[in-house]
């Protein structure tokens, strides 16, 4: 007797675990999808979303912390993550519980950018030697000869003071209050195409706008900010760019091919281009540009404007 009732007490939990195990987040079939950073993660999760319902899915949103969400994903709390990466990613993909799907052609990165026009004034860009040669084309009056590089507020703390001074460049800084005096001073220049240097970003409304190139200064390394004799300089510290190889992915849960098979096929197809992030940021600017407050509401919007001017693209990705 307390042979079998142990046995049914077995099998009960075995089945038990075997279906909590599978996740919690598909327990009402309704795809959850993370949204944790800026506008193109969050307009991204959009489009991913509404692509999914046109195949019939239900979806949702998870708003959450962006050092949190890769553990709730391993975990079966989330479902999907587009833009995922950066050492919480890489440590909790080591840990198991999530599928990395596929690595984006586009990446994060942030540096010195200049628009593409100034190639042809200065050759050999995008080169940081060649612009140094340049240097005296991007000067104003008051700078003594030198190049002006746009920047924001000091608060920033980029180091490019340090960059400039380790590769002898003969450049100086131009800081501005926001983001919106860089973006002014970049308009300016492109109007009259007159060489202009920045600090950008990307993904950023500026790459759906203007076309350009980041600066191609040493390769990034550890040492070049811990070992001084390190890199070209061996007496400064700051002789290399920022690192560029930030790389963009789309992950889910392991137990999503499981779960939604129909959507996991549409999932493996779907890759954005850093043109792509560029514009979901240009979206969202622009609907908010124009008065749309709510900040779902102007997510909603760009990913809908994004899917009405790529449907040749995402209809392949449905098929």
């Amino acid at each position: 007797m307390f042979k079998k009732i142990a046995y049914k007490i077995f099998f009960f939990l075995l089945i038990f675990f075997f279906f909590h195990g599978i996740g919690n987040a598909d327990k009402s079939g309704i795809i959850k999808i993370s949204k944790f950073s800026g506008s193109s993660q969050l307009v991204g999760a959009e489009i991913i979303g509404q692509l999914l319902e046109k195949i019939g899915e239900k979806v949702e949103y998870i708003s959450m912390d962006s050092q949190n969400v890769y553990q709730l994903m391993a975990n079966g709390k989330v479902d999907i993550t587009h833009e995922a990466f950066g050492e919480f990613y890489t440590k909790e993909l080591n840990n198991g519980g999530i599928e990395e799907i596929k690595t984006y052609d586009a990446a994060k990165r942030e540096d010195w950018w200049y628009p593409r026009y100034i190639e042809r004034i200065c050759p050999g860009l995008p080169d940081w030697r060649a612009l140094n040669k340049c240097s005296e084309k991007f000067a104003s009056e008051d700078s003594g000869g030198k190049g002006l590089f746009f920047t924001g507020p000091t608060k920033w703390e980029n180091h490019d003071a340090e960059r400039i001074e380790a590769l002898g460049m003969n450049f100086i800084i131009k800081n501005l209050d926001t983001v919106d005096a860089i973006w002014a001073e970049l308009d300016k220049a492109a109007k009259q195409k007159k060489p202009i240097v920045i600090f950008n970003w990307s993904p950023n409304s500026i790459g759906a706008k203007y076309t350009g190139k980041f600066v191609e200064f040493p390769t990034y390394d550890q040492n070049c900010i811990t070992d001084a004799s390190w890199g070209v300089n061996p007496n400064a510290f700051y002789d290399c760019g920022n690192p560029t190889n930030n790389y963009l992915k789309l992950s889910v849960n392991e137990n999503f091919k499981t779960n939604h098979p129909k959507a996991y096929k549409v999932i493996k197809n779907i890759t954005f281009s850093s043109l792509d992030l560029d514009r979901m940021v240009y979206y969202v600017e622009w609907f908010k540009d124009n008065y749309i407050e709510d900040e779902n509401l102007k997510e909603f919007h760009a990913a809908s404007q994004w899917i009405k001017d790529n449907e040749t693209k995402w209809s392949k990705w449905i098929k």
